[in-house]
């Protein structure tokens, strides 16, 4: 379907999410602006935009408020995607989380409130939900974060609340599992593979292996938000994005190690605190019920292991590892 009418904005455009959701926009024909200050995201991911001029690009930090909005014109629909992803980051330096995803999302939402902008996505995520006591979690569950992340992206999704009623913004609140593929650059996939390329003889695995996580392809990924962006109804909405089922951390040491022929090579080594997990903040078992966005059409085309093994491939090539 074109969309040539449309001009769009992705802040975070050249990160891991950001990036392939304009590859699709620039696909389907919208005009794309892309916005990221490169301190995660990376120009290789939209080079072939750049190279090709099917995107604006601007190398902007969404905490200068007044940089952006000069940034912004003619804009139909905001993406916000942009945030610092390093859930662990919040342990040992909250303020971060409270810079990157708060202020820059309070920035975003007044930009869009003042250039009357009335279409918004936000990149929430499911450690809004906290250490949830029945697995896969609805939308209607408490927001109880344990992490400075977390709970940086559940007043994100407030302040695009309030907003959404004040203003009447037609917001989509996002909350995504875990989304891996091509171009990852964070997480416990990319830890696994980076930690083997430099010993592939140990490998330390944070927590006690028996976490449970659900992992989302990002082609899925991309298509569930481009869906819910389209078909989810005016005001103020909130979908889990996710898979319809889960793993744990000891089935993706098991994928990582196969993939990379260790499997009977490679000694692993657990650091768990707590009850088991990784890190403080961090969760045992996460996974979302994705009932609600089903019914605006959307369902994942790869469960959590074929997307883990189908990432650890991708990585294993874009990484050059040899081990």
């Amino acid at each position: 379907m074109p969309n040539e009418d449309l001009r769009v904005l992705v802040t975070g455009g050249a990160g891991f999410i950001g990036s392939h959701l304009v590859d699709q926009l620039v696909e389907e024909g919208c005009r794309v602006v892309v916005v990221d200050n490169l301190s995660s995201g990376r120009l290789e991911n939209i080079e072939r935009h750049l190279k090709a001029g099917s995107i604006e690009f601007y190398k902007v930090d969404l905490k200068n408020r007044e940089e952006f909005e000069s940034a912004v014109t003619d804009i139909d629909a905001v993406f916000h995607l942009a945030a610092n992803p390093e859930v662990r980051v919040s342990t040992t330096d909250p303020e971060v989380h409270f810079k990157e995803n708060i202020v820059a999302t309070f920035n975003v939402l007044e930009v869009v409130r003042r250039r009357d902008i009335k279409s918004l996505v936000f990149a929430s995520s499911s450690s809004v939900y906290g250490e949830p006591g029945v697995i896969p979690v609805n939308e209607e569950a408490p927001i109880k974060p344990v992490s400075v992340y977390g709970a940086s992206k559940a007043a994100c999704e407030n302040l695009a609340h309030a907003y959404s009623m004040l203003y009447g913004i037609n917001s989509v609140i996002l909350r995504y599992a875990n989304i891996v593929g091509p171009r990852l650059r964070h997480g416990v996939i990319y830890d696994f593979l980076l930690k083997l390329s430099k010993n592939k003889n140990v490998l330390e695995v944070l927590g006690d292996g028996t976490q449970v996580r659900s992992y989302l392809y990002i082609e899925d990924a991309i298509d569930a938000t481009l869906v819910a962006w389209r078909k989810a109804p005016s005001g103020f909405s909130v979908y889990n994005v996710g898979n319809e089922d889960w793993i744990t951390v000891n089935d993706v040491v098991d994928i990582v190690l196969s993939e990379l022929g260790l499997r009977d090579l490679t000694r692993v080594v657990y650091r768990p605190v707590l009850h088991g997990i990784g890190w403080p903040g961090d969760v045992k078992k996460i996974a979302l019920d994705i009932s609600k966005l089903k019914t605006l059409g959307w369902k994942p085309k790869m469960r959590s292991r074929e997307a883990v093994a189908k990432t650890v491939r991708y990585l294993i090539s874009e990484l050059g590892i040899k081990v």
